[in-house]
């Protein structure tokens, strides 16, 4: 049998096929320290990213701990409102957020399976500001005592405002997310009960969530924003 060799040479040269480069050679040491960036820009920049991933292992490792009572809830929510504006601090830098892409992208890129710090990322609040933990929140038959009139007031209060703002035209991530924050958390604080299109209020944070800060939504979206407030808002009192 006669074998065809010259298909191989390029991968396996023989001493007649192959000059040593001396030129290059010299100038490998391998005893030199490997350096992952050339400026201080792309160290930087790595340095976020790094410091990114750290924050999502982090948040994960946080949500599971919480969901087996491992950790306190002010513990819990602590960390995960720090890490939350960490995380959107670094991504508030353009050449961060291009080079991360999106949360999926960079999950992809790193094999990173992070189901509960995805869905915690996504929200952008921790589990406990968007759940009312049951015997904290005013039972309604007390409702005329001065507290919770206070916090049905202030509840209240924040649902006017947030659909106001909406009506002024202020139409920006930046500022209807804290606003829809204030809703959520003054009603948890009033009644545990889910009460009617609660979720809607959810879902629209989430929305917000995942927004540009200077982003604005179209007329439509605030449109159909305004109308799931207010159905909420009713909701809301419905169960008072």
């Amino acid at each position: 049998m006669v074998l065809n060799m010259t298909s191989r040479q390029a991968y396996a040269p023989t001493p007649h096929s192959y000059v040593p480069n001396t030129t290059l050679s010299a100038t490998i040491n391998l005893d030199e320290e490997v350096k992952l960036a050339e400026t201080r820009a792309e160290r930087d920049l790595q340095d976020s990213l790094a410091e990114i991933f750290s924050i999502i292992v982090t948040l994960d490792e946080l949500e599971r701990a919480f969901l087996k009572d491992a950790i306190p809830e002010s513990d819990y929510t602590d960390i995960c409102e720090r890490s939350l504006k960490q995380y959107k601090s670094i991504l508030a830098d353009e050449t961060v957020a291009k080079a991360f892409v999106g949360l999926e992208e960079f999950k992809a890129e790193w094999d990173l399976e992070v189901p509960r710090a995805t869905e915690r990322l996504k929200v952008g609040m921790p589990s406990t500001a968007i759940t009312a933990s049951t015997g904290t929140a005013p039972q309604l038959a007390a409702a005329t005592d001065n507290k919770s009139g206070q916090l049905i007031s202030k509840a209240t209060e924040d649902f006017i405002t947030f659909l106001d703002a909406i009506r002024l035209g202020l139409l920006a991530r930046d500022q209807l997310h804290p606003l829809l924050t204030d809703i959520i958390q003054s009603a948890n604080k009033v009644t545990d009960q889910d009460f009617e299109n609660r979720g809607k209020i959810i879902q629209w944070l989430i929305t917000l969530n995942q927004m540009k800060a200077s982003e604005e939504l179209s007329e439509q979206l605030a449109r159909e924003l305004e109308a799931d407030i207010t159905s909420a808002y009713t909701g809301f009192k419905n169960i008072l």
